[in-house]
């Protein structure tokens, strides 16, 4: 019996972060998220648009102002503050989170990896029919989402600065940057803000104020397609749902 309620009390401050403090309402929340798909062969960043939905009503329910990424800094005075944020521009993204961003007229950032390969992405169609509805802005996520840290000086920096300039052409800015699976240096940081970032997202699970002297590190909320209602809750007040 003991070690069924040990297991049972593991299992809970694993997947239920009820022991982190509760994030006061004045300080940003960074949604992170990648897919929205109805399919089961989605990657296990999916978040199935029925659930993406439920996030969403959350939100709104909780009179949230959504805004970019780009945005943040402006909004430093304001409760209850929300950028939602896409990694890597995935078409789902246009076919079931786009229609839902504009039923419930929510913002949100797409960092696109401008050259990536192996996944079903969005065409320059779709990318510059959001940026004009005025709701979705994009951002850089290098050219072929790579691992900065794995990279030489020059040529992290030319991934950065080149998906940059892409993202410009396309839409003609782009004001933020993510780091390709959350990894990166001070060095990294420097880059983005020579190359002329406005700021920088992590995958940091956090939330925390925003840093207008040095906003190349900004931390994200952690979320997953399995998550339950009371999971999602937990993350939007404390910055991750499980350990």
């Amino acid at each position: 019996m003991a070690l069924v309620l040990l297991a049972g009390l593991v299992y809970l401050l694993g997947n239920y972060t009820f022991w982190l403090p509760f994030r006061s309402s004045k300080l940003p929340r960074i949604v992170m998220l990648h897919q929205v798909s109805p399919y089961e062969n989605a990657s296990g960043m999916n978040m199935p648009p029925e659930k993406f939905e439920q996030l969403l009503q959350l939100l709104v329910n909780k009179k949230s102002i959504f805004c970019f990424v780009s945005e943040l800094e402006y909004y430093r005075d304001r409760n209850n503050v929300v950028a939602l944020s896409f990694d890597d521009g995935f078409m789902d993204n246009y076919k079931y989170a786009y229609p839902l961003l504009k039923k419930y007229q929510a913002k949100a950032t797409i960092y696109l990896a401008t050259q990536i390969e192996g996944i079903e992405k969005l065409n320059i169609e779709q990318i510059q029919e959001m940026a004009q509805s005025g709701l979705v802005e994009f951002g850089a996520h290098t050219q072929h989402h790579v691992n900065l840290l794995k990279l030489d000086d020059q040529s992290a920096y030319d991934e950065m600065q080149k998906s940059k300039q892409d993202v410009e052409q396309l839409v003609g800015k782009c004001p933020s940057f993510a780091y390709p699976f959350g990894r990166f240096n001070e060095k990294h940081q420097e880059m983005a803000r020579k190359i002329g970032f406005k700021n920088a997202v992590s995958t940091r699970k956090k939330i925390e104020v925003y840093n207008v002297q040095h906003p190349f590190n900004i931390p994200r909320v952690s979320t997953h397609g399995g998550m339950n209602a009371l999971q999602m809750r937990i993350a939007l007040a404390k910055g991750r749902y499980k350990l």
